[in-house]
């Protein structure tokens, strides 16, 4: 689709190498997912797996040559969680990065919660706590 590569929506193969998304994901699932650009609610067949919260028209493009119409590194996430007063909709929740946040409806109250929860256990295995840029050694005089 010419308007998802002109806009970069397409994610870099980069971003997923090596995560066999077709096969044994830790939890797969219908949600609607808000859209970055045009603010427009579509149903997609999401997968998380090792780390990644991939997103597919539908659970039948998924395969192994298949590429992933978004990826987000939940490493990269600082926080998941209930969202139905900011959207204003039942079911919803909410995952946000330092640059943004996404914004997500499951279709029970049960999925959102595996899904926050899912993904709750995934930012925690994945997010990486302190960098060793990110580390200040107060002792050493400059």
């Amino acid at each position: 689709n010419l308007w998802r590569a002109a806009t970069g929506q397409d994610p870099n193969p980069d971003d997923y190498k090596g995560v066999e998304f077709w096969t044994n994901p830790e939890r797969a699932g219908w949600l609607t997912k808000q859209g970055d650009y045009i603010k427009t609610w579509r149903r997609r067949w999401f997968i998380l797996k090792q780390g990644k919260l991939l997103w597919f028209k539908d659970p039948a493009s998924v395969s192994r040559r298949s590429s992933p119409r978004g990826v987000v590194s939940v490493g990269s996430c600082l926080t998941v969680k209930g969202a139905e007063d900011i959207v204003n909709k039942a079911f919803a929740f909410e995952l946000s990065t330092r640059d943004s946040t996404m914004y997500f409806i499951a279709d029970t109250e049960k999925e959102k919660e595996d899904w926050i929860n899912s993904i709750g256990r995934s930012i925690v295995q994945h997010s990486r706590s302190v960098t060793d840029s990110e580390i200040v050694d107060y002792d050493s005089k400059s």
